[in-house]
C-alpha cells in the first residue's frame, strides 16, 4: 500500500516515553493481560469525539472496559440483513463472548454528530442528505427523536436535550437485540445511560422511572 506513511515524529516520541515509563513500571500487568486475555465487566459505547476520555472519567486501567466508539454514541436497531454492522458486531461480542455485566451508553455535550442531525432536521445540512454521506445516513438513527425537542427555542438547550435523547434512543435499540433482551430479563446484564458535560466535568445518569437524567 504505497500511500501509507511513517508515524509522525511526535507520536513516536510519545510512544517511547510510554514504553520507558508506564509500560516499564507495569510489565507484569501487561503480560498478564496478554496471556490471560480480557475480562472486562462493562462495555461502554461512546462518541468518537476526542474530548470524551472514557477511561479517565472512571479512572480505569487497560482491560477494565470493552469500548466501542462511533459518531454520536448511537446503536442501530437489530437488523440481521447480512450487511456490515460494526456497532452491532461489537455489542454482540461483548454480550455473547465476553459476557459483560454492564452495557453503558455515554453521550456528551457539544456533540457534533447530534448537531448535524439537528441541522438535517431543520433543512440546514443538504450535504448530509446526500446518499453518499455516511454521517448523514448514520444520523438517521436519531432523526425520529427530533420531534421531542423541535419546540425548544434555545439552540443550546435544544442540542443538550437532543444529546440525551440520543442516549435513550440507543438504549431502546439495544433492547431490540434478542441476546441483549434475554440477558437483561435474566438479570445477567444491565443497561445504563449516561451523559457527560465536557466543560464542567459533570455526569448524569438516565432514570427510566422519571424519563430524566439526574446528576451522579
Amino acid at each position: 500500500m504505497e500511500h501509507a506513511k511513517p508515524l509522525p515524529s511526535y507520536l513516536v516520541t510519545r510512544y517511547h516515553g510510554w514504553k520507558a515509563t508506564s509500560y516499564s513500571e507495569n510489565q507484569g500487568w501487561y503480560r498478564r493481560l496478554a496471556t490471560e486475555g480480557q475480562r472486562p465487566r462493562a462495555m461502554v459505547i461512546s462518541c468518537c469525539d476526542s474530548r470524551v476520555h472514557v477511561t479517565s472519567i472512571f479512572g480505569a486501567d487497560q482491560g477494565e472496559f470493552f469500548i466501542h466508539r462511533n459518531i454520536a454514541n448511537l446503536v442501530p436497531p437489530f437488523a440481521p440483513d447480512g450487511d456490515h454492522h460494526g456497532t452491532s458486531a461489537a455489542v454482540e461480542y461483548a454480550v455473547t463472548a465476553l459476557k459483560v455485566s454492564h452495557l453503558i451508553v455515554l453521550g456528551h455535550s457539544q456533540c457534533g454528530g447530534v448537531q448535524g442531525c439537528i441541522d438535517m432536521c431543520k433543512g440546514h445540512a443538504p450535504q448530509l442528505e446526500e446518499k453518499t454521506s455516511f454521517v448523514g445516513r448514520w444520523m438517521e438513527i436519531l432523526k425520529p427523536k427530533f420531534e421531542k425537542v423541535e419546540d425548544i427555542q434555545d439552540d443550546n438547550e435544544q442540542a443538550r436535550q437532543f444529546e440525551r435523547h440520543a442516549v435513550v434512543a440507543s438504549l431502546e435499540n439495544l433492547m431490540t437485540f434478542p441476546f441483549i433482551s434475554e440477558a437483561v430479563e435474566k438479570g445477567a446484564l444491565s443497561l445504563h445511560g449516561l451523559w457527560t458535560d465536557i466543560g464542567e466535568g459533570g455526569l448524569e445518569c438516565y432514570d427510566p422511572a422519571t424519563d430524566k437524567f439526574t446528576k451522579v
